[in-house]
């Protein structure tokens, strides 16, 4: 077998995505090869790594602010930092990744080069004091978070072929829901125990688990990376717009910016939600919130399948009206019975969401510019991360002594995620006619 070193330098994409570019056919299924397992299972060391680490930053990060502000649009601001990092870092890494040549391939130089220090940085964020040093931190930290997450992100279309994305969507989407439910649910108790311990496991944990999974790709071997030219940041700027000039790719960004809004919005205050405006202790709260991330895991899991199967635009569609809906019924309700029967729509949902949500944007991609598409995706997530959290930040702010004063304003946080989400089904709609024109043209000019 050829080795990864060998591969990294040699452009072009593997055997199984040259035969399989063209996205499946609805209800066509085949079983996953033993390489595409293999290939599967060190994927997903990254993604269990990752998901803890920035799961534990922007649930926690409020938790830790509100000791030295009570502004809940400030707090905000701070966590929309991910968002503001997203916007520019992963297009300009993402892109430069398809284009450098080493040793061990173009990838996992950044997956290395960010992620060590990112987990540096994440430690420290349990030991600074300050709101600025604090703010400060938690910024350095995004931006080496999506130094190593773009390019990483991108070696599954460089790995695995479009006739199993769905499914290699929902096996990231398990291992991300694993490392995110074990923020979810440890994050909390571990803060109880001491303010940096949340933070420096996390970190302690992201290190072997990175290091781990260059070393195994390396000697396993057969990584293989399309390459194109170089070009320069100001080259990679200019490409967003030319990219947003296809109907189909704009659609996805408009949706997936507001998915993305939704969630952020969730993340940065849910813990607040139930602590301040609920009352539950920050154990208990943490205990609420990992019982939920186990319905999203089942949501995560079973939607990949269903998306290869029904095709991925049905299975959205389907899930955003279950999860908007949730979401609707929690922003005029502090009822416990209610809460608690509105959460699995939300959960299941969500978790289907964010399975699918890079899966739609696989068929899209051309094969030499997955680096690049990759930073499209997160720059379309750095708008929703941005937006989200601020925007339920102000509202919160300017309802804690009126609509929502029984929540201390919290509950105005479900307004944002339920408007994001139902948006999002107009651009969805506009996704699905767009990539259906796009298949139209190419069958005519194939002479088909």
């Amino acid at each position: 077998m050829a080795t990864a070193i060998e591969n990294a330098a040699r452009p072009g994409r593997s055997t199984s995505q040259a035969d399989e570019q063209r996205p499946p056919e609805r209800g066509s299924r085949r079983p996953l090869k033993h390489g595409e397992r293999v290939d599967l299972a060190l994927l997903a060391l990254p993604t269990f790594a990752l998901a803890l680490a920035i799961t534990i930053v922007s649930t926690q990060l409020g938790e830790v602010s509100r000791r030295y502000t009570h502004q809940t649009t400030l707090i905000g601001a701070i966590i929309g930092g991910e968002g503001a990092m997203a916007l520019w870092v992963p297009l300009i890494f993402g892109s430069w990744s398809d284009t450098v040549r080493t040793r061990i391939g173009g990838r996992l130089p950044f997956v290395l080069g960010g992620g060590i220090p990112a987990a540096v940085l994440l430690a420290l964020i349990g030991f600074v004091h300050g709101l600025g040093v604090i703010a400060l931190v938690a910024s350095l930290f995004f931006f080496f978070y999506f130094v190593a997450y773009e390019p990483y992100r991108a070696m599954y279309p460089d790995m695995l072929p479009l006739a199993v994305s769905g499914r290699a969507q929902s096996a990231q989407a398990v291992a991300r829901g694993v490392g995110t439910g074990c923020a979810l649910l440890g994050g909390g108790l571990l803060l109880t125990i001491a303010r940096p311990l949340p933070f420096a496991v996390a970190a302690v944990l992201m290190i072997p688990a990175l290091g781990g999974f260059v070393v195994l790709l390396v000697r396993r071997g057969g990584l293989v990376q399309g390459q194109r030219s170089p070009e320069g940041p100001a080259q990679v700027a200019r490409r967003l717009p030319r990219l947003l000039r296809q109907p189909a790719l704009r659609a996805y960004f408009c949706a997936n910016a507001l998915w993305e809004m939704a969630l952020s919005a969730l993340k940065a205050f849910i813990v607040l939600y139930l602590t301040l405006g609920l009352g539950y202790s920050l154990s208990t709260a943490s205990l609420l919130i990992g019982g939920v991330a186990l319905v999203i895991l089942i949501g995560a899991a079973g939607s990949g399948k269903l998306g290869d199967r029904f095709g991925r635009v049905r299975v959205v569609a389907v899930a955003l009206v279950g999860y908007g809906t949730g979401y609707l019924v929690l922003a005029f309700t502090t009822s416990r019975l209610v809460i608690g029967a509105a959460i699995p729509f939300v959960a299941l949902g969500g978790g289907a969401v964010m399975t699918m949500a890079y899966a739609l944007l696989m068929p899209l991609m051309p094969a030499d510019e997955h680096g690049a598409l990759t930073g499209f995706y997160s720059t379309s997530r750095g708008v929703g991360i941005v937006l989200g959290p601020v925007i339920a930040g102000a509202l919160i702010w300017g309802t804690r002594h009126g609509l929502f004063a029984a929540t201390q304003g919290f509950q105005a946080m479900w307004i944002v995620c339920a408007a994001a989400t139902f948006a999002s089904l107009f651009f969805l709609r506009r996704l699905a006619c767009a990539k259906d024109d796009q298949e139209g043209r190419e069958a005519n000019a194939n002479g088909g």
